[in-house]
C-alpha cells in the first residue's frame, strides 16, 4: 500500500461503512456543522473546516474529510445517532424482507405484482438548523467496537479456533457423512489397538542438562570478536541510489531490492535456506514469544485485558497514518526535514534539530512493527518495505555499523534503534534476507561494548544508562529472533547496571550524577529483561518511587521517560500498572492533533523533545499506546515462558 493510498484510511478501517438507504439527517453535535446522516451507502457528517461531507469510521469514532484532510473525533451523541440510524436501516430492511416473503404465494408466482415506484427520500435538512450539543466523547471497550472480521477474530478468541472451525463444519454436513466419518475413525482406532507390540525396547531419559551453548539465541561466545578498543570509526556511510519499488504493493512483497552479500548469503552466493530454523511469524522464541501479542488474532484480547480502549487503538491508527504520510520517496524519514516529504503540504510545524535519518527511520518503523505491520502483512506493507530497504542500504557491509550520518551523540542511539527494527522485522516474518543484516547489527553492538559493560557515543567508550537501554533492548530483540548473542554480553550489562544503582531501586545516568525518574525507569526495564523476579525488593522500591511521585502528567511532559516507564510498568502489572496506565492515557490522548495535515501527530513538548521534533514525539507516543500488545508480559498470569 503506497503512502498516497494510506492517506485516505485509518488502520484496520479502509472504506466507509456500507449501509444503503436514503440520506437522513441526524442531530447536530460538537465537532461538525450539522449532524450525522446516511448519504447513499455512507455514514456522513459535515467538515468543520471546509464544509464538505466527511465519511465516518464508526468503530474508531472519527470522521475524515477527503477534501481538506481534517480528522474529527465523534462525540457521544454523534455515535449514538449513527447507531440509531443503523438500527432504523436494519429494521427497514427486515420489514421489507417480511413483506416480500409474505407476498410469495403460488398465485403471486403465477402473476407477479408490479414493482411499486421507489419512495422519495425527504431532502436533507440544512446544517444550520441542527442544534449544537456540547458533549464529551465516551470511552468504549475494545470488544464493543469490533465489526465484521474483527467480530470473527473475537469469536476465535472466546470460543477457541478449533472449536469454532469444527462447529461450522459439522453444522453444514449431512447426517450420513457424519456417521461415515465416525465409523471410519472407530475402525482405524480398533486396527491400531490390534497391532502387536514392537520388538524395540522403550528407552527413557532419566535426566539431562542443557548449557548456554545449546540454546537458540545463545549459540556461541563470539570468540572471534575483536577488542572494542581496536574498533575504528568507519565515518560517514555513502548513500546508495534510491530504492525503486517495482509494481504495486501486494499482500506478500518480495525483499529483492535489498542485496546483502556479507551475511545473508552463503559462500556460493545463494540465499540461506533457513527452512525450519527460520522463525515463522509469532513462533516461540528464547525470550518467551515476546512478540506474540502483535498477532492480529490475539491483539484485540490483549487490548481489552491490559487496559486499552477503542480510543487508544484509534490514536495508534491516526499516529501510523501521520507517519506514513511523511515518509520520503527514498523510504527514509527525517527528524529535521520531515515536513519536506512529497506528501506533506508544508503546513506541519516543529521539525527537530537533530540530523540523523537512520535514527528517524528506525523510530518511525518501530510503531508499525509494534502494531504487527510488516513488509509482508498489514495495511502499510509498502511503507515498511521501503523503510527496511533504506536502512539495510545504510549498513556497513564489513562491520554492521548502522549509526548513520549526524551528530556524534546520536549515532549509537541510531544504531541500537535500527538493530531493534531489523531484529523485530526478522522475528515477525522469518524473511531470510533480513537475517544477515540483523545479525551484523548485533555483532557491532557486542564489539562496541566497554569492558565495564556499558555503551555510549562511540564504540568502546565507558557507558551511560540512556545509551545502554537501547543496546540492551536490541540484544534482547535479537535473542527473541533466534539470533546469536553471547551470554557474556548480558552479564557485563548487568554489571554496568550495578555500577549506576544509587540505592533503593533508583538509577543514575553515569557516575557522578544524581538518580532521575527517567534513568530509573530505563534501568528497571533492563533489569526485568535480564531476569529480575517480580518480587525483587529493589524492583519494587523503584516502582513505588515512580508511581508515588512521578506519574505521567501532561503539565510536565517527558515522552522519553513515559516510553520506558510504560513498558516497565506494564510488565510489573497490578495496581502500579493500573495507576500508571490511567495517568498515561490522560496525558497522551488529549494531546494528539486532530485536524489539518498534522492530524495524528503529537507536538513535541518536554525535555529533549524539541531536538527530536514531531517525528520523534509521534513515534514514541504511538509505541506507548501499543504497549498492551507490543510485548507480552514478563510476569503474572499472562506471562509466557522466558529463557534468559
Amino acid at each position: 500500500m503506497s503512502s498516497s493510498q494510506s492517506d485516505s484510511s485509518l488502520e484496520f478501517s479502509l472504506e466507509p461503512i456500507p449501509l444503503g438507504g436514503s440520506a437522513v439527517r441526524g442531530k447536530g453535535s460538537r465537532g461538525t456543522q450539522g449532524g450525522v446522516w446516511l448519504d447513499g451507502d455512507v455514514l456522513a457528517c459535515r467538515c468543520p473546516d471546509c464544509g464538505a461531507p466527511m465519511s465516518i469510521r464508526l468503530w474508531l469514532m472519527v470522521a475524515d474529510c477527503f477534501r481538506c484532510g481534517a480528522s474529527v473525533e465523534l462525540s457521544e451523541e454523534q455515535e449514538q445517532e449513527a447507531l440509531h440510524l443503523l438500527r432504523e436501516h436494519e429494521a427497514a430492511q427486515e420489514s421489507e424482507s417480511r413483506e416480500v416473503a409474505s407476498a410469495i404465494t403460488p398465485t403471486a408466482l403465477r402473476k407477479p405484482k408490479p414493482t411499486p415506484a421507489p419512495k422519495k427520500s425527504p431532502p436533507p435538512k440544512p446544517a444550520d438548523e441542527a442544534p449544537a450539543v456540547a458533549t464529551r466523547p465516551r470511552r468504549v471497550a475494545a470488544s464493543e467496537a469490533y465489526r465484521g472480521a474483527r467480530a470473527h477474530v473475537h469469536d476465535l478468541y472466546e470460543k477457541g479456533g478449533l472449536t469454532l472451525l469444527l462447529g461450522n463444519m459439522l453444522k453444514d454436513l449431512p447426517a450420513w457423512l457424519v456417521s461415515l466419518v465416525i465409523h471410519l475413525v472407530a475402525m482405524i482406532l480398533m486396527g491400531l489397538w490390534m497391532v502387536g507390540d514392537s520388538d524395540d525396547r522403550l528407552e527413557i531419559t532419566l535426566s539431562t542438562s542443557v548449557g548456554p551453548q545449546d540454546m537458540e539465541g545463545n549459540l556461541n561466545e563470539f570468540d572471534d570478536l575483536e577488542d572494542p578498543s581496536e574498533f575504528d570509526d568507519p565515518g560517514a556511510v555513502e548513500f546508495s541510489s534510491p530504492v525503486e519499488e517495482v509494481g504495486a504493493a501486494e499482500a506478500i512483497l518480495d525483499f529483492e531490492p535489498v542485496e546483502v552479500p556479507f551475511a545473508a548469503t552463503s559462500p556460493d552466493g545463494n540465499l540461506f535456506d533457513l527452512g525450519a530454523q527460520a522463525p515463522n511469524p509469532f513462533q516461540p522464541s528464547p525470550a518467551g514469544r515476546m512478540l506474540e501479542g502483535r498477532d492480529p488474532t490475539v491483539r484485540a484480547a490483549m487490548v481489552e485485558q491490559s487496559g486499552g480502549t477503542s480510543e487508544t487503538e484509534a490514536a495508534v491508527a491516526r499516529g501510523l497514518k501521520f507517519l506514513a504520510r511523511h515518509q520520503h520517496a527514498n523510504g527514509n524519514w527525517s527528524l529535521d526535514r520531515f515536513h519536506k516529504s512529497s506528501d506533506c503540504d508544508k503546513s506541519c510545524s516543529k521539525p527537530g534539530r537533530l540530523e540523523n535519518d537512520v535514527a528517524a527511520t528506525a523510530m518511525a518503523l518501530l510503531p508499525f512493527l509494534g502494531a504487527g505491520q510488516t513488509h509482508r502483512e498489514g495495511e502499510y506493507t509498502s511503507e515498511v518495505l521501503r523503510g527496511l530497504n533504506w536502512l539495510v542500504e545504510q549498513q556497513n557491509e564489513e562491520t554492521g555499523d548502522l549509526r548513520g550520518v549526524g551528530q556524534n551523540n546520536t549515532k549509537m542511539y541510531a544504531h541500537g534503534q535500527a538493530a531493534i527494527v531489523l531484529c523485530e522485522a526478522y522475528a515477525l516474518t522469518g524473511d531470510p534476507q533480513l537475517r544477515g543484516p540483523a545479525q551484523m547489527a548485533l555483532n557491532f553492538i557486542v564489539k562496541a561494548q566497554h569492558s565495564a559493560g556499558g555503551w555510549r557515543y562511540r564504540p568502546g567508550e565507558a557507558g551511560d544508562t540512556s545509551v545502554v537501554g537501547w543496546q540492551l533492548m536490541a540484544l534482547k530483540s535479537g535473542q527473541m529472533a533466534y539470533l546469536r548473542v553471547p551470554p557474556k554480553t548480558f552479564e557485563l550489562a548487568g554489571r554496568f547496571l550495578d555500577s549506576v544503582h544509587s540505592g533503593e531501586g533508583r538509577y543514575i545516568y553515569h557516575r557522578g550524577s544524581r538518580p532521575t525518574p527517567t534513568m530509573t525507569a530505563e534501568a528497571l526495564l533492563c533489569r526485568q529483561y535480564l531476569g529480575a523476579p517480580h518480587d525483587d525488593r529493589l524492583l519494587g522500591s523503584g516502582v513505588d518511587f515512580l508511581v508515588e511521585k512521578h506519574l505521567p502528567d501532561a503539565r510536565k511532559p517527558n515522552i522519553y521517560y513515559w516510553y520506558y516507564g510504560t513498558q516497565m510498568m506494564h510488565h510489573y502489572g497490578g495496581e502500579p500498572w493500573d495507576r500508571w496506565n490511567a495517568a498515561m492515557q490522560q496525558a497522551l490522548l488529549g494531546q494528539q492533533e486532530r485536524q489539518g495535515h498534522s492530524a495524528g501527530s503529537w507536538t513535541p513538548e518536554g525535555q529533549f523533545s524539541s531536538e527530536g521534533g514531531r517525528i520523534y514525539m509521534t513515534a514514541l507516543a504511538t509505541c506507548i499506546l501499543e504497549v498492551y500488545y507490543r510485548h507480552m508480559p514478563l510476569y503474572g498470569e499472562g506471562a509466557l515462558e522466558r529463557v534468559d
